[in-house]
């Protein structure tokens, strides 16, 4: 039974319309979404990671990797091995033995084949640096070498691969005499482990043949 003291809870609340309610209620939603955009631009500023701090002793380099220049800095005894793996992060080039005794960090410097290992990496400010990324990759288009190498089954493991293509990229330029012999003898510093000579010989010659064939 309705109590006759107790306010009836329909009644509208004194001084309010239905219009009143609803106007107010749209302005207030209004300047929360308004607001939407600032707090969320103060979110993203509070969540930026603090830039890094200029680590002591590293020295400012402009080094041209494949193409492109990139301004570094690093400890002034990085290898250029390290720089490229490190700093600019193109791992195709291997460490392996890291004294220059196995060619997995075979790179180009100014088309010369180089161990990066045993290359300061500030010694080639300006120079042109071309690594395995630089000569082709997979989903685009493959250097001939790359192409005779997987043609051929050059690799079994796969860890030394970038430094025999860099170095038989090389060996095409270098006086080179026509047998496997020669070849075996220019691929020399590069050591496979895993014993696929024979194959990696093979891929050479496939390109060297099609390059003399296309040469005449």
């Amino acid at each position: 039974m309705h109590d006759p003291e107790e306010p009836d809870q329909k009644e509208s609340l004194p001084g309010l319309t239905r219009r009143d309610f609803l106007s107010q209620a749209g302005t207030g939603i209004a300047g929360i979404a308004a607001t939407m955009p600032l707090v969320a631009a103060a979110a993203e500023i509070a969540a930026a990671p603090p830039e890094a701090p200029e680590i002591p002793g590293t020295v400012p380099v402009a080094l041209v990797i494949n193409g492109t220049r990139h301004n570094v800095r690093i400890d002034p005894r990085a290898t250029l091995l390290d720089t490229l793996r490190e700093t600019v992060h193109l791992t195709g080039t291997k460490k392996g033995c890291d004294h220059g005794q196995c060619g997995a960090c075979t790179v180009h410097v100014n088309g010369v084949r180089v161990n990066s290992c045993l290359r300061l990496a500030l010694m080639h400010e300006g120079d042109d640096i071309t690594t395995i990324e630089g000569i082709g990759a997979p989903g685009a288009a493959l250097h001939p070498m790359q192409a005779a190498f997987v043609a051929h089954d050059g690799y079994q493991c796969g860890y030394c691969t970038s430094g025999q293509i860099m170095s038989a990229v090389a060996l095409m330029k270098e006086p080179c005499g026509p047998t496997d012999a020669d070849v075996k003898e220019l691929m020399s510093g590069n050591i496979c482990r895993c014993g696929a000579y024979p194959n990696i010989v093979s891929a050479i010659q496939q390109v060297r043949g099609t390059t003399r064939v296309s040469e005449r």
